[in-house]
């Protein structure tokens, strides 16, 4: 034994080396086992779930749903909401109030200009909405108008109204058109807003094309800049 004396240190070396190493792989084993467990858990977690859809949204009443180019539908007639019997004259003046049109022989641009600047050339029942210059927002003082002609149309629901959106006569011809256009349908939406249905609605712009008043004053001016309700 003597003779391997010389090499005990290296043979005791040698065995610490290969406990350690024992030591080392199962320590390892063990941290592979807890990292393939976790990424196992994480998986399943992360996998395709089953989804139940939302129930249904009820129907809303908000005015996006009307017709002006926030809502995308021009409503108006066709075929669809055109009365079964008879014509859109007969439903437009059977009703226990009476008429909704004009009398005949009636004509608004013949009246006195007291008339044509308190009514324009609205059917009976009904009044214009007049606008600040370049303006296609209703101001507060014609709040009290919208809700008046709202409460006729409210109190008539067989009546359908033509919204005619006018400028005055300054600007291209273009630009008014587009203005009195945006005049019309403000007024829609506010009448839709107040329970108004907008198939009962349509909206059309005459720009500059057809003054009220024809002079060139800030006072002819002022009457022109309107939406007239007509009852068709």
């Amino acid at each position: 034994m003597q003779q391997f004396a010389p090499f005990l240190p290296l043979f005791v070396t040698i065995k610490e080396i290969n406990l350690t190493l024992e030591s080392t792989m199962k320590n390892f084993s063990k941290s592979a086992v807890i990292l393939l467990s976790v990424s196992l858990l994480f998986t399943a977690g992360c996998g395709p779930k089953s989804l139940t859809p939302p129930a249904d949204k009820a129907e809303g009443t908000s005015i996006n749903d009307g017709s002006s180019p926030l809502y995308g539908n021009s409503g108006g007639f066709s075929e669809e909401n055109l009365p079964l019997e008879g014509s859109l004259d007969d439903a437009l003046t059977n009703s226990s109030n009476g008429a909704y049109g004009f009398p005949e022989g009636f004509d608004p641009n013949a009246q006195s200009d007291t008339y044509k600047k308190t009514h324009g050339r609205c059917t009976p029942g009904m009044d214009p909405i007049y606008f600040q210059f370049d303006q296609a927002r209703i101001s507060r003082d014609m709040l009290l108008v919208a809700e008046k002609n709202a409460t006729f149309l409210q109190e008539n629901p067989a009546a359908f109204v033509t919204l005619e959106g006018n400028s005055d006569q300054r600007g291209t011809n273009e630009y008014n058109m587009a203005l009195a256009e945006r005049r019309a349908i403000n007024v829609r939406d506010y009448l839709v807003n107040m329970g108004i249905s907008p198939d009962r609605i349509r909206t059309l712009s005459y720009g500059e094309e057809r003054p009220l008043f024809p002079e060139h004053t800030e006072e002819a001016y002022k009457y022109n800049r309107r939406v007239d309700f007509v009852a068709e």
